[in-house]
């Protein structure tokens, strides 16, 4: 047993586990049990911390309790992700749109309904959440320092490419230890608007249009139907609206409010924050007057 004044927070050691290295080591700190317990005096203030489980081994306990480590499969694990979201985001003429919902799920319970889905990286730079509302929101805050650390270094903002290449190492760095996020890295640099896919697998896409989480096809049924390169911006603004309202109309895990944000070459703009409830309304008498006027 660990005494009140330990520490079960480590950085980024964890990696060390299972190696000549780790179990130097543990030989070094006096540990017995075998798991990596460091004291919170010999590694306070290290960046990348969190708390891994008090095990032998916590890789293989990872592996053996959640089910995004052992595959999407039921293992009977004692902790199962339950997830649903829907975020979206495509490039047009007139820069990218990100779009997505604010419903926190666990399985049928909803434990919030304002969630904050897009992580503002920097002026330049958006990330959205989809999976583990923690993994990502804390990945995506430190890929945050990771792009100022690099400004500092090298007196100029990074790249969209390069942002989400540092959390695709991140990811890649920790798979197979129950992360589970899949997000969008989108922005503005020197080469124009940019949109990424990365997930926790490592898996890093670029493409012109990404829709994620449990309403994603609901979404891309939307786009796939009305996405043009030559939008105007309002156009735009309403595609992202609509694809997200007829997401979270079809998929109960989905839902909320709706936050659009525009990217153009002079930052990202939030546009709008919107009920879709009220989006609802709004549609049917949209439709109701389309049938009238059809008759």
């Amino acid at each position: 047993m660990f005494s009140s004044g330990e520490s079960m927070m480590v950085g980024n050691d964890i990696l060390d586990i299972g190696t000549a290295k780790h179990e130097q080591r543990q030989q070094q700190m006096g540990a017995g049990t075998g798991a990596m317990c460091p004291t919170a005096i010999q590694f306070v203030g290290e960046p990348g911390q969190f708390d891994v489980p008090n095990v032998p081994d916590p890789a293989a306990f990872c592996r053996a309790n959640f089910a995004s480590a052992s595959g999407n499969k039921d293992s009977n694990q004692a902790i199962k992700f339950a997830k649903g979201t829907t975020t979206l985001a495509f490039k047009f003429n007139g820069g990218i749109i990100v779009s997505v919902d604010s419903r926190s799920t666990m399985g049928a319970y909803i434990a919030s309904g304002t969630v904050k889905k897009v992580i503002e990286i920097n002026p330049f730079l958006l990330g959205t959440m989809a999976g583990g509302a923690a993994d990502c929101s804390f990945w995506e805050r430190n890929l945050g320092t990771q792009c100022r650390m690099y400004e500092l270094r090298n007196k100029k903002r990074i790249s969209v490419a390069a942002a989400s290449k540092l959390l695709a190492n991140t990811t890649n760095a920790y798979r197979g230890y129950g992360l589970s996020m899949g997000t969008m890295i989108t922005g503005w640099d020197e080469t124009g608007p940019q949109l990424y896919y990365v997930d926790s697998d490592g898996t890093r896409l670029k493409g012109n249009m990404f829709s994620v989480g449990s309403g994603s096809t609901y979404a891309y049924g939307i786009l796939d139907n009305y996405y043009r390169k030559d939008l105007t911006v309002e156009e735009a603004i309403d595609l992202g609206k609509r694809a997200i309202y007829h997401a979270t109309h079809r998929d109960a895990y989905s839902g909320g409010i709706n936050n659009l944000y525009h990217v153009t070459k002079g930052g990202w703009t939030k546009i709008h924050a919107i009920d879709v409830n009220d989006m609802h309304y709004e549609f049917m008498e949209e439709k109701k007057n389309a049938m009238e006027q059809s008759t």
